[in-house]
């Protein structure tokens, strides 16, 4: 009888994380505080860099003599994003070739080159490089943390640790914009990428001494884990996110048609080059980067769809919405949650009750005109939008650990972080795609005066120039925004209830 493969189907009876495995990773007490901090201080400073370039606009432009700063955020803030989105899901499988250890030692040394490339760079061409560089390692940070973690902490303590590392991911989000401007004012904008890089040395330090999990795997040579690694199948996976990103991220950021064959082009290629992967992970590469029979079981399944969707309503928002407001809501929102689950050890309702909280706070944020929001609606909307939204993360990947074997463990944190990854860009993208296509329509029928279509063009890229216009201009205005925003927080609400809707096939299973 032939040994099963990684497209085989799941067999019925497999033994989740912890139910019967011998932990062969016991650590102690101070060990264990070091591996914490070789976790946190990365996974702070790569939810920084998803932020901070928006804050640096102004003086990267300004060093960089670029006429073009209104642009700056979204190609240096989209290059970072994208490169994360692409490589997050190839560190699963890494990560279980070259251990635990070289996969964050590779996912640091790719981030802290970028922010060299980054602090030295001259021009927009190579500050772009090193954002690209730093994303490729910053994906991998986030999710060989998350695997690391996964290996040392008993699956119904994982939640609570969890909301820990999100924490980070909230004050990473929140500091950034204060932090970035406190730094260009009293130094120099380059001086925001290059004090990470200490940092990044010390956790790379810690992780080479302290990170020493052991795979219940044989010993390979590096040819044999070469051997191993999905080359084709990661090429196409890249080649296929990166195609759709960018073709939304030209319509969305250049303001070009439909028709352009920089939009349409990238979306065509990407159909196929997703059925390429699918036929690759399917039925070519053996150790699949996305192993098929993993990702279309019930619970993997109904995880991925829901962290997609969810992650493309949460960043929707967070777009439309003051940042700070969404990242306290997900620092506290992930640690309720993981308190929570840690005293019944129980995960399904909790992720029931958070999609059904952020789908009430969607319904409220779309019942808002141009007389709100309020202080008070931003509190009682906004903050349970991000409370469903962290609570959700943490509890479906418990949910998703908890059904899966043991050697799938790292493969499925990389399926769940491919989906989160690509919803949260394409919730910034397809959010600012629809409101423009609204707003431009909004204002062409409602601008009065022969310089319509100057103001039109000015307010819809500076929606802080509104407040100059007077009379029935100003009224024009503020009415295409309110329309605008409206259409796109009744998408969202819609997108909750489908995440809602994704979450509940998930099983349950108890917690060890």
């Amino acid at each position: 009888m032939s040994s099963p493969t990684e497209r085989d189907p799941l067999p019925p009876n497999h033994n989740a994380i912890g139910s019967s495995a011998t932990n062969i990773n016991a650590v102690s007490r101070p060990t264990l505080i070091w591996i914490r901090a070789a976790i946190c201080i990365p996974v702070f400073l790569s939810a920084m860099d998803g932020t901070i370039a928006a804050t640096l606009q102004q003086p990267i432009g300004e060093s960089l003599e670029l006429s073009y700063i209104s642009y700056i955020a979204s190609y240096v803030g989209a290059s970072y994003l994208l490169s994360t989105c692409c490589f997050t899901p190839l560190y699963g499988r890494l990560s279980d070739i070259f251990g635990r250890k070289g996969a964050m030692l590779l996912a640091l040394t790719l981030f802290t080159i970028g922010r060299l490339l980054c602090v030295t760079a001259p021009s927009m061409e190579a500050l772009i490089a090193g954002r690209v560089i730093a994303g490729m390692g910053g994906g991998g940070v986030m999710t060989v943390s998350n695997i690391t973690v996964t290996d040392l902490i008993p699956l119904r303590y994982r939640g609570l640790f969890q909301g820990l590392l999100n924490i980070l991911l909230g004050a990473g989000v929140g500091l950034s914009g204060p932090l970035g401007d406190w730094i260009s004012d009293n130094f120099c904008w380059r001086i925001a990428f290059g004090f990470q890089v200490p940092l990044l040395v010390l956790a790379a330090i810690l992780v080479s001494i302290h990170v020493n999990i052991i795979l219940p795997k044989a010993p390979l040579t590096l040819k044999q884990k070469l051997a191993k690694v999905d080359w084709l199948g990661s090429v196409t996976l890249v080649v296929a996110v990166s195609s759709i990103l960018i073709g939304f991220s030209f319509q969305a950021t250049e303001d070009l048609d439909w028709s352009d064959p920089l939009v349409w082009g990238p979306l065509v290629f990407s159909i196929f080059t997703f059925a390429s992967f699918w036929l690759v992970e399917a039925k070519v590469s053996p150790e699949p980067v996305l192993p098929m029979r993993l990702l279309l079981s019930r619970t993997p399944l109904a995880v991925a769809l829901t962290n997609f969707f969810g992650s493309v309503v949460s960043f929707s928002v967070l777009y439309n919405v003051p940042q700070y407001f969404m990242a306290l809501a997900l620092s506290v929102g992930s640690v309720g949650a993981g308190w929570v689950m840690r005293r019944p050890g129980k995960y399904w309702w909790v992720i029931i009750a958070s999609t059904a909280l952020s789908l009430f706070a969607s319904i409220r944020i779309a019942t808002w005109d141009q007389n709100q929001p309020s202080e008070f609606d931003f509190w009682f909307d906004v903050i349970p939008n991000g409370l469903g939204f962290a609570a959700m993360l943490t509890s479906t990947l418990i949910a998703i650990i908890a059904c899966i074997s043991r050697e799938n463990m790292a493969v499925a944190t990389g399926i769940t972080y491919l989906f989160r990854t690509t919803g949260q860009v394409l919730g910034v993208s397809l959010s600012e795609t629809l409101f423009q296509a609204i707003l431009m329509k909004q204002l062409r029928e409602r601008m009065p005066g022969p310089d319509a279509s100057i103001i039109i063009n000015t307010v819809r890229h500076n929606a802080g120039l509104v407040s100059y216009l007077e009379g029935a201009q100003l009224h024009a205005a503020v009415d295409s925004f309110a329309i605008a925003l409206r259409v796109v927080f009744i998408c969202q609400t819609a997108l909750s209830l489908i995440t809602m809707m994704c979450a509940l096939p998930i099983e349950e299973k108890p917690l060890p």
